[in-house]
């Protein structure tokens, strides 16, 4: 029997990509899951498909820069299973270009989606993993904050800002009821490019997906990993990236 039989987690950004695998991935591991995205239809069809191999999960339309939304969702695992052990944050919107394009609204998408979301989502699980006594935060982040490059200053400057902020929560919750763990996956196939703007740099980064990208399966293992792993565990921080990524 797997450890993860008895998890209940809920998974942000669930409806594609690395969020969907995990979903996924944890699921025919016998957790409960629990899924939020803005986008419905993928949702329910891969509720549906967990349903039909025996497991169990539950949906909700979910955008993370609302605050209300993260504190339903978690609502909604607490009601139907009973309580949460993991929040999988997994949301995140990508936009590419030079600072002094000055793209400030897509500044701010990522600022409230990458950053904003994330807080949102630990403001609305802590007190109930205070309350429980034990939670775990996974928060997906990325190779770009580890290797600055120009075009992704304020994409990575909002993946930093999550590293710097889990580490803190995990420096005040040593106490042996809270764990953190930092994913930050290179180049993978997922949706992530397909939204950028500029013709020519998403078909630049589409191609540079095409030809390194990993599955989000990879992703899905890794964060199955860390959760499962007894309870006086934390694996703080898993990179992972192509074996040919420079």
């Amino acid at each position: 029997m797997s450890t993860l039989d008895t998890k209940v987690v809920a998974i942000t950004g669930a409806s594609s990509g690395i969020g969907a695998a995990t979903a996924w991935e944890l699921a025919t591991r016998g957790a409960s899951v629990v899924l939020g995205a803005r986008r419905t239809d993928r949702l329910e069809s891969l509720v549906a498909r967990i349903r039909a191999e025996g497991g169990r999960a539950e949906m909700l339309a979910v955008d993370v820069t609302r605050r209300a939304d993260l504190e339903a969702l978690v609502a909604l695992a607490v009601d139907r299973f009973g309580r949460l052990d993991v929040l999988v944050g997994n949301a995140g919107v990508a936009r590419i270009a030079p600072m002094a394009a000055l793209d400030v609204d897509d500044w701010n998408a990522m600022i409230d989606v990458n950053l904003r979301g994330v807080l949102h989502g630990i403001a609305a699980a802590l007190p109930v993993f205070r309350r429980q006594g034990r939670g775990h935060f996974v928060t997906t982040i990325s190779t770009a904050g580890l290797r600055i490059v120009p075009t992704q200053a304020v994409y990575a400057g909002t993946k930093n800002a999550v590293r710097t902020l889990l580490e803190a929560l995990r420096q005040e919750s040593t106490d042996g009821t809270l764990r953190t763990t930092s994913i930050s996956p290179g180049y993978v196939h997922t949706e992530l490019v397909d939204h950028l703007d500029d013709p020519g740099q998403r078909a630049e980064a589409q191609q540079a997906m095409a030809a390194l990208g990993i599955s989000p399966d990879a992703v899905a293992r890794a964060i199955a990993f860390a959760i499962e792993q007894p309870d006086d565990v934390e694996i703080g921080d898993i990179t992972l990236r192509p074996a040919r990524q420079g």
